[in-house]
């Protein structure tokens, strides 16, 4: 797997290396969505995430969540960068803003997980 430079390579790289040693497709799906190019980048609005996600889900985001638009419910997302403004809302709610390698280490797996992008 080629890696480009927006995300840490090591990251996407153990990610993709560890998704087929624990035979998870989904951290080989996250690995492959921070690998996008630049022009590509997954940027989810808040609005999006409020419309498709389920009380106490959790979320990843192989991009940026931006802080636009209303967050009710109480969320755990993972993600390469959160704006300041939509973290804020989102521990507002009780929710939880990690990154992507912390809730890879809680979840090798990936079960019960959500891809956004």
């Amino acid at each position: 797997m080629k890696v480009r430079k927006k995300a840490s390579s090591e990251l996407v790289e153990k990610l993709h290396v560890e998704g087929i040693k624990n035979g998870s497709n989904f951290w080989k799906a996250v690995a492959k969505g921070l690998n996008r190019p630049a022009s590509k980048k997954f940027e989810v609005n808040l609005t999006r995430i409020e419309k498709h996600a389920k009380v106490n889900q959790k979320i990843v985001v192989p991009g940026v969540v931006l802080g636009s638009g209303e967050i009710k419910k109480k969320l755990t997302i993972a993600a390469l960068k959160f704006s300041g403004r939509a973290k804020e809302k989102i521990e507002k709610t009780g929710g939880q803003c990690l990154s992507i390698e912390d809730l890879y280490e809680k979840n090798p797996k990936g079960t019960g997980l959500r891809i956004m992008g």
